[in-house]
């Protein structure tokens, strides 16, 4: 990982409402590498020209990887154990 200056959590929120309906950065995940559980939020979020890479603010590692390609919204999300949202 690089000392590459990053955004948190609610960057992620745009690109992602593609995908979920409820709100993405009020949802929890768990860190599949560390264990650390908090709202996307709270998460460092890298972006480039190709999309965006979610890494967890306690250890780093990737939680999710989203990407646009050929017209189409790839997303990863291994590094998450799980990810739950708010009932409204």
């Amino acid at each position: 990982m690089t000392n590459q200056d990053y955004l948190d959590g609610n960057a992620a929120a745009g690109l992602l409402s593609e995908v979920f309906a409820a709100d993405i950065t009020t949802a929890v995940g768990q860190c599949v590498n560390c264990g650390d559980e908090s709202v996307v939020a709270r998460g460092r979020v890298y972006v480039d020209e190709h999309g965006l890479i979610l890494r967890c603010s306690v250890c780093g590692d990737v939680l999710a990887v989203a990407a646009e390609r050929a017209g189409r919204l790839c997303l990863d999300l291994r590094g998450l154990a799980w990810l739950e949202f708010p009932v409204e």
